[in-house]
Formats: structure tokens, sequence, C-alpha cells
């Protein structure tokens, strides 16, 4: 049976809010239904403290409390396993499709009706089925070293195969689920043979082997230990508004180019949410989960962490705004993670580490 709401409740909430009314517990430690007053038990990979602006303000609209458990996404789907009909859990919230996608495998999400979420998230951000839903976007572009490459010769992820840019990416493992959603949305395009004779070409283009994070990848292109790096953009903004100036002086010698402009769009990831199958306040759930899709919520995803909002609208950050507009690929995000399984098979024949 699909939950259902039809309007959201507590809008117009002051994002800034500063009740504590949340409680941030290790997965091992955490103790739940303490208190009085509704609660919302949320299980979340997102490890952003700027979050807990969002929390407040749920809480100083609805009067409903946030009980937080962090950890690894993989670690909390299979908490959720383990924990079985027993399980706390009302929310999952974590990043990246492909996440969602296991989550959604292992039947731990329940189908949500909300004309409030169908509404605020575009089809293309939010499972078919209703299973969950996109909360912000994240464009995973080229970065590049402004002393050494001209943004006239970037255009596609296609073209980073080109002999032209041998020995000069940057990029981390394959083990990582944005490269592993990214490899899924050209086999989406291209098919998997395609795609495979792709990533074959973008290793024997490394400059390195793959190691470290986004930021690293970054860092190691200002340094020039390559000349491109695939990165989410907030990676970027995060260093510009830093206050170390090293920081600073790193993301002014790095461009922003975002790709297959003249086709498809750029790759568009996400994080996103789905209400737990045996959320024991599904009810509570919903209406939070509807309050991350309000312009109040998504403006403090924008300015806080660095992401574009999924909801139409809503202004984005200014460091952000300062990459420039772009047109982002409009494939469903759910392919990322139904495409994923073939991904790694790929990396793992193409000999991406």
């Amino acid at each position: 049976m699909k939950l259902g709401r039809r309007a959201f409740l507590g809008a117009g909430a002051a994002a800034t809010a500063v009740a504590a009314g949340y409680l941030r517990q290790r997965p091992a430690t955490a103790q739940f239904g303490f208190g009085r007053g509704p609660v919302v038990n949320l299980y979340s990979s997102r490890h952003y403290d700027t979050d807990d602006l969002v929390y407040d303000g749920f809480r100083e609209a609805t009067g409903i409390r946030i009980n937080l458990v962090e950890a690894e996404a993989d670690q909390l789907i299979e908490r959720i396993k383990s924990e079985g009909q027993n399980s706390p859990a009302d929310l999952l919230i974590t990043v990246d499709a492909g996440r969602l996608w296991r989550a959604e495998q292992e039947d731990l999400f329940q189908p949500v009706d909300s004309a409030v979420l169908n509404e605020a998230v575009p089809e293309n951000l939010r499972h078919p089925d209703g299973l969950w839903f996109g909360l912000t976007k994240r464009a995973r572009v080229i970065m590049y070293n402004k002393d050494t490459v001209d943004p006239a010769e970037l255009s596609t992820y296609e073209d980073l195969v080109d002999p032209k840019w041998q020995g000069r990416i940057l990029i981390r493992s394959s083990t990582n689920i944005y490269n592993q959603s990214l490899v899924g949305s050209m086999i989406a395009a291209h098919g998997a043979e395609e795609t495979e004779a792709w990533a074959r070409g973008l290793v024997a283009n490394f400059a390195r082997d793959p190691q470290g994070g986004d930021t690293d990848q970054i860092k190691a292109a200002a340094a020039g230990l390559g000349d491109l790096a695939i990165s989410n953009t907030y990676y970027l903004a995060r260093l510009a508004k830093s206050d170390n100036a090293e920081d600073q002086a790193i993301a002014e010698q790095i461009g922003v180019f975002f790709p297959n402009q003249g086709d498809r769009g750029t790759h568009v990831n996400i994080s996103g949410a789905g209400v737990v199958k045996t959320a024991p306040n599904a009810d509570a759930a919903l209406q939070f989960l509807e309050y991350l899709a309000s312009p109040e919520a998504q403006q403090i995803f924008a300015e806080s962490n660095n992401e574009y909002p999924v909801v139409e609208g809503v202004a984005v950050d200014s460091v952000v705004a300062g990459f420039g507009e772009f047109k982002a690929d409009s494939l469903n995000a759910s392919v990322f993670g139904s495409n994923n399984p073939e991904a790694l098979r790929i990396t793992d024949r193409a000999g991406w580490p």
C-alpha cells in the first residue's frame, strides 16, 4: 500500500532555527523513543554538520524531533536489514542514486504517493514508483588547470579518451559510487560494449593510479600532477570558500567545464531519501521528507553544502553560480543504480583500479 499525503504540514519554517531538536548518535549506541512528543528516526549517510540547520528548522515548524544516526550508506543498509521488522528507522538518507538502488534492492523502502513531492521534485530525480526522492543535485564535471588547458579543447566525457589527454587525467577509484554512476550513465547513452571501450581509453589516459577523493584530484591538478580532474562541483566550492589561503589559491587555479552541452548534457547525480518499509513513524517521516523538498530546506542545502537544489526557483550558492549555468542530463537517476552491476564489470575489465 502506498503511503499517501496530499498537503505539506509546517511550511514557512524558520530555516535557521537554533532549537536543538535532534540527537546525533553512533549507530551502536543510538536509543529511540525517549523524550516526549513525535519523532522521526533518521538514518543518514550525509556527514554534513550544516544539515543540522534543516533538522532544527523542521522541529521549529512542526514540533517533531529528529533522532539522528550517522554512518556510511552500506552500514546503514545492513543495519536496517539486520534489525528487520523491529527496525526503528523511519527514513534513510544517502548520497548517490546507486546507493538508493542498493537499498531498493534490499526491499527497504515503501512507496510514497505525495502530491507535494511529485510537484517539487522533477520526475527524473525521483524513483518511478515513489520509493525515493532526490533532495540535492550533484554535477560531475571536468575541472582543468587554467595554466595548462584551454577550455576550448574540452567537449564531452567521450572525448576524454582522445590521445591528447594521455597522462593528463586525474580521477578517483572505480570503487567510488560517483564514478560507478557516471559509467552507468554512459551505458545508458552508448551501451555496454562502447562504454567498455571508453573506460579502457580513459584508463590509458590516467595521469596516475587513482588515489584519494575528489578534493585530492583537484589539488593534484592544481599542483601539475595532471591537467584534468573529474569531480563533483561542490568539492571545488568548498576549497574556494575555505578560510585557508592555500585552498583558495588551489580553487583559483582550477576551471570548471560542463561536458556534453551539445547533446545529452552533464551527468547529474543526487542525494536522496526514502521512507523505510517498516517505519514506526511513517507519517512523521513523510512530513519530514516533504519538508526536505521545501524552499526553506532546499536553500540550506544549496548555501551550506554547495549543492544544486532540486526544487525550481531556489537560488544556488554564489560560488557555485560562478561556475556557470549548464544543461543537465535528463536521464532518470534510477538508471544509475540499475546499470551499476554492469558498470562494475566494465571498470574491472578495463583495468580501472
